[in-house]
């Protein structure tokens, strides 16, 4: 049984890490009704800018403090995400205002192109660390419990609580503010909005920037636990099937999708993978999400649209 809980509560961790992602995924499509591809290298572009700024402000105005150096370092990643968010605004989106759905897809896979090759046009191609203090030594739980104790690490420990919060306050922008309220409008319908006075350019500004803002915080903890690599931007193909089992729409989806697949693919590595060679663990997802696409294409908590002709 510990050896079981601990399987489990490691998955439930990546997990929160995945629903992270993913969130990214669904904020930009409640505002604008596109899958945005470009979330993955919006995850790299903040990440390399973290690093980097990180590493250049305490060079740049001689101080040797890591804690100023992460924050400084922060602000600046954030400001070149809202930054990237105006640009994406100004250049493709605001161009394509009521176009068909797939023209938009087809913009993100060139704003994700160009994240991809200017980021490390900008902040270099090297493997860069991302050091804020996060613990990475284990520790021992429930000794009394359990014979031996249940082994967690600390990181993932934090950065899921990090992840946790972070998804919280997201939810509550959604549901309870003015601004999120205007942003899931946008979403239904763009010409229903605009003619009741939404201003569509600023409301897609604000959500590319949560956006970008999420983005940053999951490359700041992917980037914390792996260095910041051109493959980060990877981590995202693990946050598709987590917006297609929770539901494109679904904050709340978005989490439950994280934790369900977090969980699946550590178990069934662990207690499958002996069986069939192993390698469970990188494919489970994906098949999972083909399952769901054929019994419920909506996910389990998206909207069911329904066209009357």
């Amino acid at each position: 049984m510990g050896f079981f809980l601990e399987t489990l509560f490691g998955g439930l961790m990546v997990g929160m890490l995945y629903a992270l992602v993913a969130l990214g995924f669904v904020l930009i499509f409640k505002a604008s009704g596109v899958f945005n591809f470009a979330q993955g290298a919006m995850v790299l572009f903040a990440a390399l800018a973290m690093a980097r700024f990180s590493e250049w402000f305490p060079q740049w105005f001689h101080f040797e403090s890591k804690v100023l150096a992460n924050v400084l370092g922060f602000i600046a990643a954030a400001l070149c995400m809202v930054a990237v968010a105006w640009a994406v605004e100004r250049f493709a989106l605001r161009r394509l205002v009521n176009q068909e759905g797939i023209t938009l897809l087809m913009a993100t896979l060139g704003i994700a192109n160009v994240l991809d090759g200017g980021g490390q046009l900008i902040f270099g191609s090297a493997t860069y660390k991302i050091d804020i203090g996060m613990p990475k030594d284990p520790m021992l739980v429930l000794e009394n419990v359990f014979e031996g104790g249940l082994l967690l690490n600390k990181e993932d420990l934090y950065a899921a609580v990090a992840a946790a919060a972070l998804v919280a306050l997201l939810t509550l922008f959604f549901q309870k503010t003015r601004t999120g309220r205007a942003l899931r409008a946008v979403a239904d319908d763009h010409q229903a909005a605009q003619s009741i006075g939404i201003p569509l350019g600023r409301i897609w500004v604000i959500v590319w920037s949560v956006g970008g803002l999420v983005a940053l915080v999951a490359g700041i903890i992917w980037g914390s636990k792996l260095g910041v690599q051109y493959s980060i931007s990877l981590v995202a193909l693990k946050a598709f099937p987590v917006v297609i089992l929770g539901g494109l729409t679904s904050v709340p989806g978005a989490i439950l999708g994280g934790l369900i697949i977090g969980v699946g693919e550590k178990l069934s590595e662990i207690y499958l993978g002996p069986y069939v060679g192993g390698g469970i663990e990188n494919w489970f997802a994906y098949v999972l999400a083909l399952a769901v696409l054929l019994i419920r294409p909506q996910g389990l908590f998206g909207d069911k649209i329904i066209d009357r002709v």
